[in-house]
């Protein structure tokens, strides 16, 4: 299945890439956090590690380790506005609650 990327969020990695002036993608994973148990992890990434698994699509790489892609198979990385607010989101399947703030999901 893998990981999938709108253009959306494809166009929003490549301005911070761009901003950046250096990267090979970004990374997306999971960490232990908020009171459901797992939280999303976004951040730049300029070396890839050998185990990694590589998903590029509209032009931009989206690494993720081996333990998180257990929880992450068949994600689709949005960007999206809100009324006031905006910012990346995560659409997992996997995902079977998630509290009432929105950041932390269990699966």
């Amino acid at each position: 299945m893998g990981i999938t990327v709108t253009e959306a969020a494809a166009e929003r990695v490549r301005k911070f890439l761009d901003n950046r002036g250096s990267g090979e993608g970004v990374r997306l994973g999971v960490k232990t956090s908020g009171c459901s148990g797992m939280a999303y992890v976004l951040e730049f990434v300029d070396s890839i590690e050998e185990e990694d698994s590589v998903f590029e699509q509209h032009g931009i790489k989206v690494i993720i380790d081996p333990k998180s892609l257990v929880y992450l198979e068949g994600t689709e990385l949005d960007y999206g506005k809100e009324g006031l607010n905006e910012g990346f989101q995560f659409n997992n399947p996997n995902v079977k609650d998630s509290c009432g703030c929105g950041e932390s999901f269990t699966v």
